[in-house]
C-alpha cells in the first residue's frame, strides 16, 4: 500500500510538472514541498525518467534473530523509508511491521520470549532518538523514553527483563545511564550520572549485577568501566597508561570471569583479546593478524566467538573456539563487507549482512556445525543486472611527505573510450574509511555518464593503524588536503583518466574536504559538491550539539584556545571562499545536529559574491544527510545535472 501511495505521488508530481511547463519548453520535475532549491536549473523530466532505475536499489540489514524461532527482523526500504520487516525463513516473503514517516532503527527482540521488540526513531533527522516497544501480537507501539532528549537504543540484560541505555535528559549534553523494564515504562530510572556525551553500555554480566560501559573520548582514546546495576557505583577497569588506548568494544565471557575485548592496546591495530578479572591479565588472541578486528559476537553458550577483520578494506570472517583459542573452518565468502554479526540463541546460526561492489546488502547465515551458507533476502536492483557493474580497484600514490595513501577506483563501463572524467568522493568522519561496497545510484555515473569514481582514504582514516589515524589531528589538518593534491598529480599520470576533468565531492567531513580542495586546487577541478559539510571550524564547534562538542574538539582542536582558534579560522573554507572559482553545489538538512545548517548558509552566501555559480539544496525534514527517498531522489537528479553541466563538458565552459 505504501509503495502504491508513493507511486501515485510520483505520478501526480510528474503530471503537475507537465501541466505547468511553459509552452515550447521541455517539461521539468518539481521538487517536493520540503525542499528549498536555489540556483538550480529546472530538472528535465527526461533526466528523471532516464535515471529512475538507478533510484530503485534496495538493501537489507539484519536487526535481530527471534530467540525461539528461526526467523529474523530486518530493516529494508519499501516505499520512502526503511522500515522493520519480519522474514520467517531463508528467502521467504518480507512482512512489513512498521509504517512510520520517520525511519525506525535498531529493532531487537526481547531476548528470551520474543513477544515484543524495542526500536529507536528520531524526528526529521535530528538524531534525538526515542525508544519504543512494539508488541508483536497487537502491533501496538509504546513510547519508553522522555520524548525529547537524545537516547541510545541500549542493551538487554542477560535475563531479558531490562535494558540499559543512555540519555541526555538531565543536562542536554551528558549521556547518563538509565535502566528500564520495557514492559513497565514507569520503571525507568537513572542509574548513574556521568560527564560527557561519549558514554555507552556494552553488556550485562551473566548474573546481571554489573554493567560494562564504554567511555569514548576520541578515535584514539576510550575506557572501560563496571557499574553496579543496583547502586550505580563504578569501577575503572582500564586506567590510563603511558599511551592512550582505544577500547572499541567488549563483552563478558559466559562464566563472567573476564571480558573479550577489541582494542589497540600494545598494538598498532585493533586486536581481539581476553581480559581476566582475577589476575588482570590481558591476553591478545589475534596477534598474527596485522589488521583491525572490526566486529565480533559471542555465541549464547560462550563456546564460539565470531569476528571480522578489515584487511585492506575487505572483510574476512573468522570463528574462534573460546576453549582452545583456535580458529575453526568457515566457508570462504567473496570479497566484500560483512556487517552486523549476530548469533541465534541456538548457538549454530551466525547471521550477517554481506555487500560487495556487484551486490547490494543482503542477509545471510552460516550454520557453523555444517558450514551451510543460506541467503535470507534478495533485494531488488531496479531490474538492472548488477553482475556487470564495475569492481573496485585498490590504488596507491605517494603524498607530499612520501607517505603512501590509498583509495578505491571504480572505472566506467568499457563502452566509453578515451580518457575518462573523474569524480573524487571523500568520506566523512574523518575517523572512517571507504570500503569496496555497492555504489547504488552512483553506478549511473559509471554506466551511463562514463565517469570514473575514486574514493581516497586520506590520512586520518581508520583501517591503517592508530598512527595513520592521528596524522590529521589538530594543527595537521591541512595535510589531508595535500593528500588530494597528490592524488590530482597521480590522476595526471594515468592513461585512462582525464586530469582536465575532475570534480570533488564529499559528505560531512568529506564536505569540508571538498570545500578545502575547491579553495586550494580550484584551477585543477571543474567543480565541487559539499554535502552537510563544515565551512568554518570555529562556528561548527561552537554550534554543533553540546553532547558531541568536546568529542569533536579532540579531533579538530579546541577553538577556545587562542592559537588553535586562529589556525582553525585561517584554514576554514569560509575564510578562503574568494579562492573558489569553480561551480559549487551545497546540500544540507535543516535539522542537522552534527553540522548545523549555518555551515551551508554562510558558504553559499559568501561564494555567491565571487560571481561563481552556486547551486543550493536544503531539506526541511532531514538532518545529517537525506534519508527520505523523495528527497534523496531529487538530490540525485540535481547531482546528475551538475555533473553533466560542469564535468562532462569537454571544453570546460560553464
Amino acid at each position: 500500500m505504501q509503495f502504491l501511495r508513493s507511486t501515485i505521488a510520483l505520478l501526480l508530481t510528474i503530471a503537475f510538472s507537465l501541466a505547468t511547463a511553459s509552452p515550447g519548453l521541455a517539461a521539468s520535475f518539481a521538487p517536493n514541498e520540503n525542499l528549498v532549491v536555489e540556483g538550480v536549473p529546472a530538472i528535465p523530466l527526461e533526466l528523471v525518467e532516464g535515471v529512475k532505475r538507478y533510484t530503485e536499489f534496495r538493501s537489507a540489514s539484519l536487526a535481530s534473530w527471534h530467540p525461539q524461532r528461526r526467523e529474523i527482523l530486518i530493516s529494508t526500504r519499501f516505499g520512502n523509508n526503511a522500515q522493520v520487516h519480519r522474514v520467517r525463513s531463508p528467502l521467504a516473503a518480507r512482512t512489513q511491521l512498521t509504517f512510520f514517516t520517520e525511519p525506525p532503527s535498531g529493532a531487537t527482540y526481547q531476548p528470551t520470549q520474543g513477544n515484543y521488540f524495542v526500536f529507536s526513531r528520531d524526528t526529521g533527522g535530528n538524531e534525538f532518538s526515542q525508544n519504543y516497544r512494539y508488541d508483536v501480537a497487537t502491533g501496538e507501539v509504546t513510547l519508553l523514553t522522555d520524548g525529547k532528549s537524545k537516547n541510545s537504543r541500549g542493551v538487554w540484560s542477560t535475563k531479558g527483563d531490562r535494558m540499559a541505555y543512555t540519555s541526555t535528559r538531565r543536562t542536554g549534553k551528558d549521556a547518563d545511564l538509565y535502566v528500564i523494564e520495557p514492559m513497565k515504562p514507569t520503571s525507568d530510572r537513572l542509574l548513574a550520572t556521568v560527564e560527557g556525551g561519549g558514554w555507552g553500555p556494552l553488556d550485562w554480566s551473566p548474573n546481571d549485577r554489573q554493567l560494562l560501559v564504554s567511555q569514548y573520548l576520541s578515535a584514539n582514546e576510550s575506557y572501560l568501566w563496571l557499574f553496579d546495576t543496583q547502586t550505580g557505583s563504578r569501577t575503572l577497569l582500564t586506567p590510563k597508561g603511558k599511551e592512550t588506548v582505544l577500547y572499541e568494544s567488549a563483552v563478558f565471557s559466559k562464566d563472567g570471569k573476564g571480558l573479550y575485548v577489541v582494542s589497540d592496546r600494545d598494538s598498532e591495530f585493533q586486536r581481539l583479546a581476553y581480559y581476566n578479572f582475577a589476575n588482570k591479565r590481558y591476553t591478545p588472541l589475534t596477534s598474527k593478524i596485522p589488521w583491525d578486528v572490526e566486529d565480533f559476537d559471542l555465541s549464547e553458550d560462550g563456546k564460539r566467538l565470531a569476528f571480522v577483520t578489515n584487511e585492506d578494506g575487505v572483510s574476512v570472517l573468522h570463528l574462534l573456539d573460546t576453549k582452545t583459542r583456535r580458529e575453526l573452518t568457515l566457508p570462504k565468502l567473496p570479497n566484500g563487507l560483512i556487517l552486523g554479526l549476530n548469533w541465534h540463541r541456538n548457538n549454530r546460526d551466525l547471521g550477517f549482512a554481506f555487500v560487495s561492489a556487484r551486490s547490494t546488502a543482503d542477509i545471510y547465515s552460516i550454520n557453523v556445525t555444517t558450514n551451510k551458507l543460506e541467503r535470507w533476502t534478495e533485494s531488488e536492483t531496479g531490474g538492472i543486472n548488477t553482475r556487470t557493474f564495475s569492481e573496485a580497484d585498490l590504488v596507491r600514490w605517494k603524498s607530499f611527505d612520501g607517505k603512501t595513501i590509498s583509495g578505491f577506483l571504480y572505472r566506467p563501463a568499457q563502452k566509453f573510450a578515451g580518457k575518462r572524467p573523474v569524480i573524487i568522493d571523500i568520506h566523512g568522519g574523518p575517523e572512517s574509511q571507504f570500503r569496496p561496497v555497492f555504489l547504488g545510484r552512483q553506478n549511473y555515473y559509471l554506466n551511463e555518464l562514463g565517469a570514473a569514481i575514486l574514493f581516497p582514504n586520506v590520512r586520518g582514516s581508520t583501517g591503517y593503524g592508530k598512527s595513520f589515524l592521528k596524522l590529521d589531528n589538530g594543527f595537521l589538518r591541512e595535510d589531508s588536503v595535500k593528500d588530494i593534491g597528490a592524488l590530482l598529480n597521480w590522476i595526471a599520470t594515468q592513461p585512462d583518466l582525464d586530469a582536465s576533468r575532475v570534480m570533488v565531492t564529499g559528505g560531512s567531513y568529506g564536505g569540508y574536504m571538498s570545500l578545502a580542495v575547491a579553495t586550494t586546487y580550484s584551477d585543477r577541478i571543474r567543480g565541487a559538491i559539499d554535502i552537510v559539510g563544515i565551512s568554518n571550524f570555529v562556528s561548527f564547534l561552537e554550534r554543533t550539539e553540546s553532547y558531541r562538542r568536546d568529542l569533536r574538539r579532540v579531533e579538530y582542536g579546541d577553538e577556545r584556545d587562542s592559537k588553535m582558534r586562529e589556525f582553525l579560522l585561517n584554514i576554514s573554507p569560509l575564510n578562503n571562499a574568494e579562492k573558489i572559482k569553480k561551480p559549487l553545489f551545497v546540500v544540507h538538512g535543516k535539522n542537522d545536529p552534527r553540522v548545523p545548517l549555518n555551515e551551508a548558509e554562510q558558504i553559499v552566501a559568501t561564494v555567491r559574491k565571487n560571481n561563481t555559480p552556486v547551486w543550493y539544496l536544503m531539506a526541511k525534514d532531514e538532518g545529517h544527510g537525506f534519508a527520505k527517498k523523495p528527497n534523496a531522489d531529487f538530490q540525485f537528479y540535481t547531482t546528475v545535472q551538475f555533473i553533466k553541466t560542469y564535468l562532462l563538458n569537454e571544453s570546460g565552459s560553464q
